[in-house]
């Protein structure tokens, strides 16, 4: 594989976020922990679920190592809505109040043919990728109305813009992420909560390289990206440090595409 040189960038410190509690789905791995990280090098309190327990325990021992405070971290399957609105209340109460910002990144591109989806693989699907997002925000939203604002990040994907094959009930559950967002909006703003969506194109994580990036697809890449390298974890980390912070004070009912210009 092709080595590429990611030049090296001074990056915006947001003093907004200092003390700011967080809360990231899915944030163990990938995109997800660094965001996690990203926020904790802020000095925001980060709380995350996912259903890895090993890997959620070693980034919070990590980013504790790095001298950033220690995140929380709750084992949860997030297809439990139960559960997951457990960790979330449970969490605002270690942290001592409800959460400013709301990350839903978790999500599973597994591949699938159309003619092999059941009812119930749909339906699992959905629970993953769609769901979630949806009752997260039931969770968070009555703290932030309450505090007088808040920040909500969906995360997306550009597989439905770029018409991405292999996937579709993937790519139908991102695209709602972005009507979830829209949706959301109008109801949250007029409490000063601000809804976006954050839509990351192909991005390096240890799972893309592992499972699907080889020689072909750096070709593809390289073909339909703007901007040349590797679109990593760290893009889309620092986008929603933006969409967190107060900078980004009057943004909201919008997509913001990390992607290198591939759509």
């Amino acid at each position: 594989m092709t080595e590429v040189i990611v030049k090296q960038t001074r990056k915006a410190a947001y003093p907004s976020l200092q003390g700011r509690r967080v809360f990231v789905t899915g944030g163990a791995s990938g995109i997800g922990a660094c965001i996690v990280r990203a926020f904790a090098e802020q000095g925001a309190r980060v709380a995350f679920v996912d259903i890895a327990g090993e890997a959620g325990a070693a980034l919070c021992e990590a980013v504790e190592q790095e001298g950033f405070a220690r995140p929380l971290f709750t084992r949860c399957d997030i297809t439990d809505v139960g559960a997951l609105q457990a960790a979330i209340a449970g969490s605002a109460r270690e942290l001592g109040g409800s959460f400013d910002i709301l990350v839903n990144n978790a999500a599973n591109d597994q591949r699938h043919r159309i003619e092999d989806v059941s009812v119930s693989y749909y339906d699992d699907r959905i629970a993953i990728n769609q769901r979630p997002l949806f009752f997260a925000v039931q969770s968070v939203a009555p703290g932030m109305i309450a505090q007088g604002g808040g920040s909500i990040i969906n995360i997306s994907s550009i597989s439905w813009h770029a018409k991405g094959a292999g996937y579709p009930v993937y790519a139908a559950a991102k695209a709602a992420a972005h009507g979830l967002t829209r949706g959301l909006a109008r109801d949250l703003g007029r409490h000063n909560v601000r809804v976006n969506t954050v839509t990351p194109g192909w991005v390096m994580t240890q799972r893309q390289m592992e499972m699907w990036v080889d020689a072909a697809a750096l070709e593809e890449i390289g073909r339909n990206q703007c901007l040349p390298g590797q679109l990593l974890p760290e893009h889309i980390a620092s986008m929603c440090l933006y969409l967190g912070a107060d900078d980004s004070a009057m943004c909201s009912a919008q997509e913001f595409v990390v992607d290198a210009g591939w759509t």
